[in-house]
């Protein structure tokens, strides 16, 4: 079947925006084609520095016949209603027929439309849907042209089996021609179907597809540098940037000058990642950061890339002795003695400066110390120091740096090893793949860090809405929940009750994925009285293992057979039973059975709760099973014996209360 294919050609793409943008003309084009009954074999779109590029395969020649009834205004609707559906339809008021319906008479279209050659139908949906797609940041570049694109729009190809279609956006007529390397080619490529023009382009120094690049750089850096006997400080964020700098990347290697090598590596990386898109390279044996660095050239030099490499060798020179400076200058104040700079910086109008925040987190951080078994001298010295760097130099540089710098300018003053950690550590964990903090202090000054800013925002009234999250308050959450659980540590929260409901809800996100149903987390979390996120993880494992057994999903479902028994029935009698069994009303042998049980486990459940014993709990709810199936098995609940039809309600109550003493069962899906 014929393919399309179509490549909008103009100046440099900001890298940032390309893969998006791949993806969205690829959403645009499939929802054209298919809104007018196109089906097709396979669509994809690729992005690089200069091109976007679209190709859909097996598409038919032409469209397919339409056949579709609309339904219009009611009969004694206003004629303007009338005359906007006439409009829409394209038909006359003759043509249309009368429906009756249950809201009386409608006037019902019969649309039948003959398909047309696809290529009519391309040259109509591709310059309508190309103003569509929603750049980050787009520009006009023709005077009076209201249309925007990233940047200037210099050439279209669009050809459809191999033949143009012939459509104009932006002033510019559609074609089959586009222009190579913008170095490396000379001439246009006249191309007809996407397997030449990939061809033709790969020619003419073009490698097409993102991944491609990606790959060739990843291999041509690990090559150049094993040459040196080094290897690529693992970087995806910055490959994913630079294969979308260069159309046919080209690695060279380059040296730093030995006098910036007593600066720390992290600020060696980040200038070079920042500023100059530079991979960072380190020994293979001693693991340490090396004097090389990786570059990638959109050029293949006559003189095997010398000049190039001097070039980039003489700006990565100015760069460095910024941050060397910064540097110098930085450790010539103590970092305690920078805190009171904290004053003039506010971290947010209700909240104060990062002075009056850094004493809150201190207070706490001491607090949080004496329960998870740290110092909390050293926790409230390290709280106090933790945001002091970010009125050095570097960090006002590079604001990335932030504790990373602050644990060098400890170790610089000499502070306590365990402190500088916990300075560079506090920020843990930032993202979800991210570690959390592995020393005591550290843990203190980051749960005191992130506890700070969740009750001061939500006090202050800035809690997240929907997606919006300003202030990261969900990742802080989730950074509170990871360090205590993964550390299994006992700290209670004392939170306000909207807290307490936001940290169950980020609980279940981290739960998620190690197969933890949410359900089960609201059926403890319901009980109301668990604030210790170790031990509600571990009453959720043991629920969750539990309902697993025949004896768990036969519980269950008795229960819900007595929840939906006792809400029947206490709506009808507009009261709620309460459990007070009277054991004389007890005449058939599998109540009497099911109270003498309900008692025992009863006794059991709550001092295995109190010793942390889940799985003993759950043993005692699992004796409850099969006196629960004979009482529904032999037991008719409502007797004609209004005296005998309350007790059972009543004990079918006090089956609901023992249950509910481990989660509230009505919160368990199934």
């Amino acid at each position: 079947m014929p393919d399309l294919l179509l490549e909008l050609f103009s100046e440099e793409i900001p890298a940032r925006m390309q893969a998006g943008a791949a993806r969205d003309l690829e959403r645009l084009v499939t929802g054209a084609l298919t809104d007018r009954g196109f089906l097709f074999e396979g669509i994809k779109a690729v992005a690089g520095p200069r091109r976007l590029t679209l190709a859909v395969t097996g598409l038919p020649a032409k469209q397919g016949d339409v056949r579709e009834e609309l339904k219009g205004p009611r009969t004694d609707a206003p004629q303007a209603a009338l005359d906007g559906f006439l409009k829409k339809t394209g038909l006359t008021r003759d043509q249309l027929k009368v429906e009756k319906t249950a809201k009386g008479d409608v006037y019902m279209a019969l649309i039948e439309r003959a398909g047309r050659e696809t290529p009519q139908v391309l040259a109509e949906i591709l310059p309508e849907l190309l103003p569509k797609l929603p750049w980050p940041k787009s520009m006009r570049w023709r005077p009076s042209d209201p249309v925007r694109w990233v940047r200037p729009l210099h050439s279209i190809i669009a050809t459809f089996d191999g033949e143009v279609v012939p459509f104009s956006f932006a002033g510019i007529q559609s074609g089959n021609t586009t222009m190579g390397h913008r170095f490396l080619s000379k001439g246009p490529l006249t191309v007809r179907r996407f397997d030449d023009y990939e061809a033709a382009l790969k020619k003419a120094h073009v490698q097409l597809d993102a991944e491609e690049r990606k790959a060739v750089i990843a291999e041509g850096v690990k090559t150049a540098a094993f040459v040196h006997q080094l290897e690529m400080i693992p970087d995806e964020g910055l490959l994913n940037e630079v294969a979308g700098l260069a159309e046919w990347p080209v690695i060279l290697v380059g040296t730093i000058e030995n006098q910036f090598m007593d600066v720390p590596a992290e600020i060696l990386q980040t200038s070079m990642r920042t500023h100059q898109k530079y991979f960072s390279l380190r020994d293979l044996n001693t693991g340490k950061m090396a004097n090389r660095f990786a570059l990638v050239a959109n050029m293949i030099a006559e003189d095997g890339g010398k000049e190039i490499i001097a070039g980039n060798e003489r700006v990565l020179r100015a760069r460095l002795f910024d941050a060397k400076f910064f540097w110098d200058e930085d450790r010539k104040t103590k970092l305690a003695d920078r805190v009171d700079a904290l004053k003039g910086i506010v971290f947010h109008a209700k909240l104060g400066t990062q002075f009056e925040r850094v004493e809150r987190i201190a207070k706490l951080a001491g607090e949080v110390a004496g329960k998870i078994g740290a110092d909390p001298k050293k926790s409230e010295r390290a709280a106090r120091l933790a945001k002091a760097d970010l009125t050095t130099g570097v960090v006002g540089e590079f604001p990335e740096l932030q504790g990373v710098m602050g644990r060098y300018y400890a170790l610089h003053d000499k502070e306590d090893a365990e402190i500088a950690d916990a300075i560079r550590d506090h920020y843990k964990p930032v993202g979800p793949s991210d570690a959390v903090p592995a020393g005591k202090i550290a843990m203190a000054v980051a749960l005191a860090d992130k506890l700070d800013a969740l009750t001061g925002f939500f006090a202050a009234g800035e809690k997240p809405t929907g997606s919006g999250d300003p202030f990261a308050l969900r990742r802080a959450a989730l950074g509170v929940i990871r360090i205590v659980v993964e550390n299994k540590l006992c700290l209670p929260l004392a939170v306000s009750d909207d807290l307490l409901v936001f940290f169950a809800e980020r609980l279940k996100v981290a739960l998620k994925e190690k197969g933890v149903r949410h359900d089960l987390i609201d059926a403890i979390f319901a009980l109301g009285r668990e604030n210790d996120l170790v031990r509600l993880v571990a009453r959720v494992e043991a629920l969750q293992a539990f309902l697993k057994t025949e004896d768990g999903t036969n519980l269950l479902a008795g229960y819900k057979r007595a929840a939906n028994i006792l809400k029947a029935e206490e709506k009808q009698d507009a009261k709620t039973y309460t459990s007070e069994v009277q054991d004389g009303l007890l005449a058939v042998p599998a109540e009497k059975n099911l109270y003498t049980a309900l008692a025992k486990a009863k006794a059991g459940i709550s001092p295995a709760l109190d010793a942390e014993d889940f799985s003993a709990a759950m043993r005692q709810m699992a004796s409850l099973r099969g006196p629960v199936d004979a009482f529904f098995d032999d037991v008719k609940v409502n007797d004609e014996n209004p005296k005998l039809r309350e007790n059972r309600l009543n004990l079918l109550a006090s089956l609901r209360a023992a249950l509910h003493q481990v989660a509230d069962f009505s919160r368990v899906e199934g």
